[in-house]
Order: structure tokens, then C-alpha cells, then sequence
């Protein structure tokens, strides 16, 4: 159902069960699937495809150009899953040469003023509380919660079920099912509750409770520790996660443990 006070561009591939409110502009080479919902005042540029059953609400603006100099007028484009609502004045741009596009995954809750720079990868069920900052190439996994205020660095990496407290300064990768916190942006123990609000059970809660340490307690460089991870520890796809992540980090991961 559309408005007559938005406009929709002809070309515009939107599915009829669609609701467009007034003074919302969608652009040319769009796409928005079924059910989705598009408060007043929300701009929709080139690029965007957004899934099914979405709500977007008053302000926000899918699919602008990249803030990167670099950027030289690419096709590229935003990437929204289904069931995913956009709060307030929330930013998404769309992607760049380097990958192509930004994507926000399915179920996803990008609250109000947030920033999703050019081609971040945001996993399913993500959680972006309000005034987040993200900046270019951040990658989000499942389940990942950052609260709100706090600032990510480029090319930074936050492993799945990891949640970050509010107000932090993201230069280093957070690994999967931690909780991280201060600044500079340290390990705060793991996310036990949210982990089991997720189905995890007491024996697989404390095997990664064992792992992290051995990363982040005991006094070892990260080499060492990954070694001993290894060794020590039966395979798991918990354990086999936390190894492939650290291994992967391009950054180097936050630091450990500390009493101050």
C-alpha cells in the first residue's frame, strides 16, 4: 500500500503487501519483500534489497553512498534479512569495490542513530543498540550484541554470542561467547546468560569458560595459549570456533583479563 505522498520510483520492485507511509522516497533499483512496513520520512536509495516482514522506522536512510574517498561510483548494494527492524535515524551505506555490498542479516535489531559503514557484514540476530558507530569492513557473528555508544574500528571483528558493553572503543576482535568491556576493550568473562537463554547447557558453558582461561588468565601469549587450547581440550565446534577465530584475526584480539 502506497502513500500518495511517497514517492516510489517506476522501476522499484516492491511486493504489493508492502505498507510505504507518507513523505518516505524510495529510489530506483530497489527491492523490499513482502510485509515489510516503511515509516514516514525514511529515504531508500540505490541498491537496496531488503527481505521480508522488516520495519523501518521514521528517519532512517538505506543504501546512501559510502563515506569513502575511495569510492569511485561502483554498483554495489545494501542487504537487509528478513524480520529485521530499523529504529530511528539509523544509517546503513552501501558496499564498495571491496566487497560489493553491506549486509545486515535476518532478525536482526539496529536501534536509533546507529551507523553500519560500507561493506560490514552483520550477522543473523544481531543486536545494535542506540548511537552505535561502525565503521567500514566490521564483521558481526550471530547472535552478537554491542551496546549503545560504543565506536568500532575498521576491518574490527566480533565473534558470535559476544556482547560488548556500552559506551566501549572497539580497536581489537572480540571473540565468540565473551563478554568485553573497559578500555582499553578487554575480556569481561564470557556471556553465560546470554548463551543460555541460546539452549547452551552447564557442560558447554564451562568448557568455553575453560578455554578463555587459558587465553586470557593464565599469563600466556596468544601463541601459546592456542597451542595448549588445542592440545588440552577435545574437539568441538565451540573449541574449533574460538581457534579458527583467533587464528583468523587480522588485528590481534582485545586483552585479557584485568583487576583495575
Amino acid at each position: 500500500m502506497n502513500q500518495p505522498l511517497a514517492y516510489v520510483h517506476p522501476s522499484a520492485k516492491i511486493a504489493n503487501t508492502v505498507v510505504i507511509e507518507p513523505f518516505t522516497t524510495i529510489h530506483k533499483n530497489v527491492e523490499i519483500g513482502e510485509g515489510t512496513w516503511i515509516g514516514s520520512n525514511v529515504t531508500i536509495m540505490e541498491g537496496a534489497r531488503i527481505g521480508k516482514n522488516c520495519r523501518i522506522f521514521p528517519g532512517a536512510v538505506i543504501s546512501a553512498i559510502p563515506q569513502d574517498l575511495k569510492f569511485e561510483g561502483e554498483d554495489s548494494l545494501v542487504v537487509i534479512g528478513d524480520n529485521t527492524t530499523i529504529r530511528e535515524c539509523v544509517t546503513i551505506n552501501r558496499g564498495t569495490k571491496a566487497l560489493g555490498k553491506t549486509v545486515v542479516g535476518k532478525n536482526c535489531l539496529i536501534m536509533a542513530c546507529a551507523h553500519i559503514a560500507h561493506d560490514c557484514v552483520i550477522g543473523d540476530n544481531c543486536v545494535i543498540v542506540n548511537g552505535v558507530l561502525m565503521a567500514g569492513h566490521v564483521e558481526m557473528g550471530d547472535w552478537a550484541i554491542v551496546g549503545g555508544l560504543s565506536a568500532i574500528q575498521q576491518f574490527a571483528k566480533i565473534g558470535t554470542h559476544a556482547f560488548v558493553g556500552g559506551g566501549s572503543l572497539v580497536r581489537k576482535d572480540v571473540p565468540p561467547f565473551v563478554k568485553a568491556a573497559k578500555e582499553p576493550i578487554s575480556y569481561a568473562g564470557i556471556n553465560s546468560i546470554g548463551l543460555r537463554r541460546r539452549g547452551y547447557d552447564n557442560d558447554q558453558i564451562n568448557e568455553i569458560q575453560n578455554i578463555y582461561r587459558i587465553l586470557f588468565q593464565k599469563n600466556y601469549n596468544t601463541t601459546q595459549a592456542v597451542d595448549i587450547i588445542e592440545t588440552d581440550f577435545e574437539a568441538t565446534a565451540d573449541r574449533d570456533e574460538i581457534i579458527t577465530f583467533i587464528r583468523n584475526s587480522q588485528s590481534g584480539i582485545m586483552k585479557g583479563f584485568r583487576l583495575d
